[in-house]
């Protein structure tokens, strides 16, 4: 399903920047926005936080979504950037980029990982995810909202799921990274030397912090004993 088809809106208003009222409004459920994008003058805004927490619940950054402002202009626009409260978690400010349905823009795309990779199941090793999005080119309709790639692939430590691995339309999508690059592969599984020597090491980190921390404490006092 492409990004028109799913013809998902959003209603924000415009708002002055008005530092009063930012408070009152953020106790109101309201928090403030920006939309801005190519040769277009920055708008400010305000938008609904409940009703934002639904539409990015099911668009991410990666959808197109029509932007009602003022309940009369509707704006294709990708969520660009949202800053978090760092207490609360919850969405404190956003940006939307306006686009162009007729040009071609840069965007990522998220990876989704399906089935369970056999040298994880029947090998017992570690799965190893090293890229969770892609970078593409391509015209705001036709970006993928994920990428779907299956584990069944990794059937040893020696095989590898490559970005040349991701099935897409590529007269409409262009991947902007190399076709070698590994996407995820399984790691074996550490043998109980490894585990023993990995143990070791931990017991002797910890060792020389105790000393260290001795050391200090012995050089405190004698420095306390001067002073008095």
């Amino acid at each position: 399903m492409n990004n028109i088809e799913k013809e998902i809106s959003l209603e924000v208003k415009t708002r002055d920047k008005a530092k009063k009222k930012l408070k009152e409004y953020r106790q109101k459920g309201i928090i403030p926005a920006i939309l801005y994008g190519k040769n277009i003058k920055n708008v400010n805004l305000w938008l609904d936080l409940m009703n934002f927490n639904k539409v990015f619940q099911e668009v991410g950054e990666n959808t197109i979504l029509n932007l009602i402002v003022d309940k009369k202009k509707s704006v294709p626009v990708l969520i660009h950037d949202i800053q978090y409260d760092y207490i609360s978690n919850k969405p404190i400010h956003v940006d939307f980029f306006q686009v162009k349905m007729d040009e071609k823009i840069e965007t990522e795309v998220p990876l989704e990982f399906t089935d369970e990779a056999p040298a994880v199941k029947e090998l017992g090793g570690v799965l190893v995810v090293n890229i969770n999005e892609i970078p593409v080119r391509c015209l705001p309709s036709d970006i993928p909202s994920k990428f779907i790639l299956s584990l069944k692939t990794l059937k040893t430590f020696e095989d590898r799921l490559l970005v040349k691995d991701i099935k897409f339309d590529k007269n409409k999508v262009e991947i902007l990274m190399e076709d070698e690059n590994i996407i995820a592969l399984v790691s074996p599984p550490r043998s109980q030397e490894e585990l023993e020597a990995l143990e070791e090491k931990v017991e002797e980190d910890v060792t020389q912090v105790k000393e260290a921390d001795k050391k200090e404490e012995v050089s405190e006092t004698k420095e306390n004993k001067k002073e008095e």
